[in-house]
């Protein structure tokens, strides 16, 4: 899932704001509103906030219970944690079902349906799978009867959850909740904004972004969608109001090996990174958590089978860019 030490899995370059707006909450309505924003760690890379308000000192308060929210739910469902709900459910995966969060359960339960729609193409059961890659600190795969042993096992299935607990039927189907918790934390952010009367801002942890109404020139906020091939260069500007967007692509953790890349996506039908020539997917939706896990379910896929997926899980959503 996450971890201080890992980089980021999906990175937009820029997110552009505007001049000036109209502030959201009304006792400060006779200030000019300004942009106001903060960075801080969370989900091992940066949470990057930004609204527009009128009171500096109120907006920055806000900022900050939105990153303690974020902080929260990473708390409770990092597996990195032997004392998060997804830690404990690991520690103790093949002998005993395990108390959690209801929040956390309901999350499982988001995951286990994406891995239905996708027939497991997108499972939330590999981190065994994904500590075995380790791409950030390998430069060779690893050897192929450890990666055999794990490929095909539909791992998902082994993950039974209902409303307040979780059991990992299956000692090598341990829970890795990377591929959608962080939009989730991310739109969590953004309701607590809202709670604290700020409508207009956006947040961006390490490329999952909700853009909450407009940016200061009264327009939505931009969002460019950096190129896999050049880090200077754009493959495509989005414009985003109230609405979320996340990129998944091969480029940002990885190493090459006898003239192929291996990245961090892994599929499950192989227990190896997905071998596609597709590099980078981007896909807007009402909501982050969908957006997060939408962009990892369809990458690598033909345009009609992700069309398939994002019908099935996330009906408003769409693919906006494609290398």
């Amino acid at each position: 899932m996450w971890h201080n030490a890992r980089p980021n899995r999906r990175e937009f370059l820029t997110l552009a704001a505007g001049a000036f707006a109209v502030a959201a909450v009304p006792f400060a309505a006779r200030r000019r509103a300004r942009l106001h924003a903060r960075s801080l760690p969370v989900m091992g890379t940066t949470a990057d906030i930004s609204v527009l308000h009128g009171d500096a000192r109120y907006a920055q308060g806000a900022m900050l219970a939105a990153h303690r929210e974020m902080q929260r739910i990473e708390f409770s469902m990092t597996r990195f944690s032997a004392a998060s709900d997804i830690g404990r459910a690991n520690a103790l995966a093949g002998r005993q079902r395990v108390a959690i969060a209801a929040e956390t359960a309901l999350l499982v339960q988001s995951a286990l349906a994406w891995a239905d729609a996708t027939n497991g193409g997108f499972d939330p059961a590999l981190a065994r799978v994904v500590d075995l890659w380790d791409v950030k600190h390998r430069h060779t795969p690893p050897a192929a009867e450890q990666v055999k042993r794990l490929a095909g096992r539909r791992l998902y299935r082994s993950i039974d959850v209902d409303e307040r607990s979780v059991f990992v039927r299956e000692p090598d189907a341990l829970i890795d909740l990377g591929g959608i918790a962080c939009g989730y934390a991310v739109d969590r952010a953004a309701a607590v904004l809202r709670e604290w009367g700020i409508y207009n801002g956006y947040i961006n942890v390490g490329g999952d972004i909700y853009a909450l109404g407009h940016a200061a020139d009264g327009e939505p906020w931009q969002v460019g969608v950096r190129s896999p091939d050049d880090p200077s260069a754009l493959i495509a500007t989005i414009a985003l109001s109230d609405a979320a967007i996340a990129t998944s692509g091969d480029y940002e953790q990885g190493f090459t090996y006898g003239g192929r890349r291996y990245h961090h996506i892994i599929d499950p039908a192989s227990a190896e990174p997905r071998h596609t020539t597709t590099h980078t997917v981007t896909v807007v939706a009402d909501q982050c958590v969908d957006a997060d896990a939408a962009s990892t379910a369809v990458f690598g896929l033909a345009p009609a089978a992700a069309q398939r997926v994002l019908a099935l899980r996330a009906p408003t959503s769409r693919i906006v860019a494609t290398r």
